[in-house]
């Protein structure tokens, strides 16, 4: 368990501590969802910060500690959701994590590289991450998001559904249609045989 229902009523009850111990265990929880959502690691900084401003500011709402998981994905969809509106005319997709210079580049895997056993291994699961991320970023983003909860954060339909305020029908349809939506994206790229 990520956070304990405990440490989450301290904070809601004012404890700075108990809330600087939750962000220290979310903010890289949120950061990986915000950066999934919009393959960009700056909007995926500034989300970020705001989706913990917005919690410190409205902990009080939080009417069950146990529910603290969706609440603040609620609260990180809404806020990417937000960006997204608000930066849509300049939405440019990178799948780079950080670039210095042209020669200096660092991918975000999608899949654990450690479990590669070899580098070439590693490079094969490199390249599918990227084709991966490239595909995301094509979906429809209701879709992209539940996708992302689902496959990469590992929530139950029961939570997806409550975070984003749907049915847990709606949420497996979305993920039905979004993994679709991939699957077609994935298979074209390959028929081709060239990259996203």
């Amino acid at each position: 368990m990520l956070y304990s229902e405990q440490l989450v009523a301290e904070a809601r009850a004012g404890s700075e501590q108990a809330f600087n111990k939750l962000a220290d265990k979310w903010y890289p929880i949120i950061y990986n969802f915000a950066y999934k959502y919009f393959d960009d690691e700056d909007k995926a900084m500034e989300a970020t910060q705001k989706t913990f401003i917005a919690v410190y500011q409205n902990f009080t709402s939080l009417q069950d500690t146990s529910k603290f998981k969706p609440w603040i994905y609620r609260i990180a969809h809404n806020t990417c959701h937000n960006e997204h509106k608000r930066t849509k005319k300049k939405n440019i997709f990178s799948i780079f994590k950080s670039r210095d210079d042209d020669e200096n580049v660092q991918y975000i895997p999608i899949v654990d590289q450690h479990a590669a056993s070899n580098p070439e291994s590693a490079y094969y699961m490199q390249e599918n991450a990227e084709m991966i991320q490239k595909a995301l970023a094509q979906i429809n983003p209701d879709q992209k998001v539940v996708v992302i909860m689902k496959e990469f954060e590992g929530m139950k339909f029961t939570e997806i559904a409550e975070t984003l305020q749907i049915s847990e029908n709606t949420a497996k349809a979305r993920l039905y249609y979004g993994l679709q939506a991939l699957k077609k994206i994935l298979e074209k790229s390959m028929e081709y045989g060239k990259g996203l």
